[in-house]
């Protein structure tokens, strides 16, 4: 039996890990912005987490620490989303991803470690996403968040002086979830990029109506738990996004980088 602190899990990918975990008998410390959205199931329980507010990470982790007396696991995945041109976006809108991708992230994997260096061991998997290499159109903050949370899990990964504390950045895909309906879609007012703006939406909707289901990231979550030795990074979805088009991008240019990813989009 494992015990989980794992954010984000009301919705997506947070609730089937929820869900997978609260189903085998591990105990879960699931947290949302609204706990009351938070299914009641057995050995699940409920923490209030608002990334955006500067103290409510270390408020809501020891919290639960308190409750649960150590963790085993710790999951980063609360996320947050957007949509438009790069070029209109304002101050807020950016510090907003990063305050809850970013910031509010790396604040909980520090507590994690300096709570699971102490009991001598522990696992922290850091759900990033496939966008932080391959960036999806008119979600720049997106893109360069998730891309920062991925750098900042490898540095961490190169600095660790011992293996008591494993660190797995688990790149997602297009997995179809009701992310996209809590976007929020600015109206484009510039018509240089209305027409593009509208392409790439129709074929990130397509993309994501199309993907797995969560529970293929779920599946791959708890085999990252049970693992002895997990690997620092893994990309699930399906084969072509987690397998063939990361191997690919890694030897093309970036001229071509650009070509092939608005080809794909349809811009």
């Amino acid at each position: 039996m494992k015990k989980v602190f794992l954010t984000g899990a009301s919705s997506g990918i947070g609730l089937a890990i929820a869900k997978a975990l609260s189903a085998r008998g591990d105990e879960v410390w699931g947290t949302s912005r609204e706990p009351a959205r938070i299914p009641s199931l057995p050995h699940l329980h409920p923490v209030e987490l608002d990334l955006k507010e500067a103290d409510s990470a270390e408020r809501a982790f020891n919290t639960a620490l308190g409750e649960a007396g150590y963790f085993d696991v710790v999951i980063n995945n609360a996320g947050s989303g957007h949509f438009g041109a790069a070029e209109h976006l304002s101050d807020a809108e950016i510090e907003n991803q990063f305050r809850i991708l970013v910031f509010g992230q790396l604040q909980l994997m520090r507590l994690a470690m300096t709570a699971m260096r102490a009991q001598g061991h522990g696992l922290i998997i850091n759900v990033t996403s496939l966008a932080s290499r391959l960036p999806v159109p008119f979600m720049a903050a997106y893109n360069a968040a998730k891309a920062a949370m991925a750098s900042y899990t490898m540095s961490v990964q190169l600095e660790l002086p011992d293996s008591t504390v494993r660190i797995v950045d688990l790149q997602p895909a297009d997995i179809s979830t009701a992310f996209n309906d809590a976007v929020p879609k600015k109206i484009e007012q510039d018509r240089r990029y209305q027409e593009r703006v509208a392409k790439t939406w129709t074929a990130v909707d397509r993309n994501m109506k199309n993907a797995p289901p969560p529970e293929l990231v779920a599946e791959h979550a708890l085999r990252l738990i049970d693992s002895l030795n997990p690997p620092p990074r893994i990309t699930v979805g399906d084969a072509f996004q987690s397998k063939v088009a990361p191997f690919i991008f890694r030897f093309l240019p970036q001229r071509l980088r650009v070509w092939g990813l608005k080809l794909y989009y349809g811009i």
